[in-house]
């Protein structure tokens, strides 16, 4: 590995921490010793990348950071091209066209040896899935940025209908997670069974993040 990608994957390693992590820790993610791992950050910080904090303390990498121009591996091209692809695939518009332009974004200021290897990727999709739902999931994303909760009406597998009131998480595969205020749990909805969406102006008790975390943990604890 090269001096040059080497610093590129400390600026990704960084990336990933969103509190200051230790230099031996990241020395010994990189493989490098620990006065290699402060000459790179020295460097990098010579450069003007944003590297908050010194050796005994930890560092971490200031939100914002660019490195032009992006550069990427093939691995990393596949994924980009085959989640892209995906979510321009779905049903819900607003994302599948978000979908298109991110990678069009990214295409334009890729050099052009990787602007060709994401043209020419085959890694493909299949068809659109038609689906039968009644509800813009565009709503639903936007209540749960700004926090609010969402109420609806949810029909059981067998068409029984009950109002809702829940605080939504985020939806994949056109499946809402969320906190059910009648049921005071965590549930899943199906959204082709969601009718009569609304995001109301009631605020989440408590943040996002800690719902989302929170849920995380009924997933490792056995039924």
């Amino acid at each position: 590995m090269s001096r040059a990608e080497r610093l590129l994957d400390l600026i990704q390693i960084l990336r990933r921490h969103r509190r200051p992590v230790s230099g031996r820790s990241l020395a010994g993610e990189m493989g490098v010793s620990i006065r290699t791992l402060y000459r790179d950050i020295a460097t990098l910080q010579g450069q003007g990348a944003p590297i908050e904090g010194e050796a005994g303390l930890g560092y971490v990498l200031r939100p914002g950071f660019m490195l032009p121009p992006l550069m990427f591996t093939d691995e990393e091209i596949e994924a980009i091209v085959l989640g892209s692809r995906w979510v321009a695939k779905q049903p819900d518009w607003r994302l599948a066209n978000a979908a298109t332009d991110a990678l069009a974004k990214i295409a334009a200021v890729l050099p052009d040896d990787l602007r060709e290897e994401l043209d020419a990727s085959t890694l493909l999709v299949g068809s659109r899935t038609e689906v039968t739902e009644g509800i813009d999931l565009g709503v639903v994303r936007q209540a749960i940025r700004e926090e609010r909760k969402l109420s609806f009406v949810y029909r059981d597998a067998g068409g029984a209908a009950s109002e809702r009131t829940a605080l939504g998480f985020f939806d994949k595969v056109r499946v809402v997670a969320a906190w059910c205020e009648m049921r005071q749990d965590f549930r899943h909805f199906r959204a082709d069974r969601i009718s009569g969406l609304n995001a109301t102006e009631m605020r989440y008790p408590r943040r996002r993040q800690v719902l989302l975390k929170e849920w995380r943990a009924t997933l490792d604890t056995p039924s």
